[in-house]
């Protein structure tokens, strides 16, 4: 018997910026009620409080939480300056 390709729903999930217990309680409801239905569940966009508290908990990998975009090469990361001394304004 073949079985159908899994679809896949994505959420963005940038509007969940102060999470808690029961975000995590709906976020993995939804997982298990997709995953029952035959679909995967995808969160893209998750704000750095929510990924902590899902890699906290144990539930990043599970929740299918979008890993952290790296930095390309020679594009400059955010909040990083470079050190230098400043031209002497006697000469």
């Amino acid at each position: 018997m073949a079985t159908s390709p899994r679809r896949t729903i994505v959420y963005d999930a940038a509007a969940l910026h102060a999470p808690d217990a029961r975000t995590v309680d709906a976020l993995a409801r939804l997982k298990l009620d997709l995953g029952r239905r035959g679909f995967e569940l995808r969160l893209v966009h998750v704000p750095d409080a929510l990924r902590e508290l899902l890699a906290f908990v144990g539930l990043a990998e599970v929740l299918g939480v979008e890993p952290r975009r790296q930095p390309e090469e020679r594009e400059q990361r955010l909040g990083i300056e470079e050190e230098r001394e400043l031209d002497d304004p006697s000469l």
